[in-house]
């Protein structure tokens, strides 16, 4: 037998070949598409992303799902910038579909990019995404991104202490919040359930639950895009775990995916939240775990509005690490080369 033949056997013409880098940010997974995808056209990023939404679907199943991926895999496209001093856009995706915004994808894609060298090295990195800019600032150190903070898009509290019916759970307190994406933030003691990965099922089943009832119940308006006015997931919160920190996040968005990070949209509005609140001064560390223990930390860097809402523009600083670089083929006659998903 000889193995290195099938190593260096090139897959038939009619493949499609998508070359990826993998990575992590805090635990959850980041695939970055580094070649086999044509630049997705668009004046702006959420063009880009609506074109993407209605071409690129396929392929991202394929991507994301079953047999190459998971039900919990995440990915991200690079695009041109659509700003005059933009480094770079971006579009992500996941097994619903193409989000908005992606706090840990920001941290893992910078990561990915100065590493390999793609991007040369910078003080700030200017992102365009779905959601707005967004500015990160990598610290390198011993030849590697030892960490990524990044400003996020201005966030805020929509609605403080709603309520709503859940079927199958009675009625749910919840705040609504903004940080790239909306989500429900409901305290976990409510549900009965433990932030850790022992309840990882059920938290899925009641993060699903409060997601649709809350969608059900009410409008969630962006005050500038349409294509943002939706509910992203739920976020449950509760004390730290671990000695240090303030606040443990688990997030159940998209379609049931459960995000192995803090969640940096969410960190985000769970920010504005606290700030809100009058819980979180400018500039004080606010430290969150996720349902692994694996650590984002945010902070507010100022106040500011946001169309009618007072706001503040969020920073979340977290770590990533390479995983692995391969190719992904796509064979025209495999009746599931656009992938299927197991929950």
């Amino acid at each position: 037998m000889d193995l290195e033949r099938a190593t260096s056997w090139p897959p038939p013409a009619g493949w499609r070949r998508v070359t990826v880098i993998d990575a992590h940010a805090a635990g959850e997974p980041l695939r970055v598409v580094t070649g086999g995808v044509d630049p997705p056209p668009g004046a702006t990023i959420l063009e880009k992303r609506r074109h993407a939404r209605e071409r690129l679907d396929g392929l991202r199943r394929g991507l994301m799902f079953e047999p190459r991926g998971h039900a919990d895999m995440y990915g991200a496209i690079v695009t041109e910038p659509v700003t005059a001093d933009g480094d770079l856009g971006v579009l992500f995706m996941h097994n619903e579909g193409w989000s908005t915004m992606c706090g840990h994808g920001i941290i893992a894609l910078v990561t990915v990019l100065l590493e390999t060298g793609a991007l040369a090295a910078r003080e700030v990195v200017r992102v365009d995404a779905p959601a707005g800019r967004v500015a990160a600032r990598p610290k390198v150190a011993g030849g590697r991104v030892a960490s990524v903070a990044f400003e996020n898009v201005p966030s805020f509290a929509l609605a403080l202490d709603e309520t709503v019916d859940v079927p199958g759970m009675g009625r749910v307190r919840y705040d609504l919040a903004f940080g790239g994406a909306f989500y429900a933030y409901v305290d976990v003691a409510q549900v009965g359930l433990e932030m850790t990965p022992r309840d990882y099922r059920r938290l899925i089943d009641s993060g699903w639950r409060i997601k649709k009832a809350v969608m059900a119940s009410r409008p969630i308006p962006h005050p500038f895009e349409p294509d943002l006015s939706f509910l992203y997931g739920t976020i449950f919160t509760g004390p730290a775990l671990g000695p240090g920190g303030d606040s443990r996040n688990v997030c159940v968005f998209a379609d049931g995916e459960v995000d192995r990070s803090p969640t940096g949209t969410g960190v985000s509005g769970r920010v504005a939240l606290e700030h809100a609140r009058g819980r979180l001064a400018v500039g004080t560390p606010f430290v969150v775990e996720s349902v692994i223990g694996t650590r984002f930390v945010g902070r507010v860097v100022r106040e500011t509005t946001f169309g009618p809402h007072a706001a503040v523009v969020p920073e979340v600083e977290g770590s990533a690490w390479i995983s692995g670089r391969g190719e992904l083929w796509f064979d025209p006659h495999d009746p599931l080369r656009e992938g299927f998903i197991l929950r």
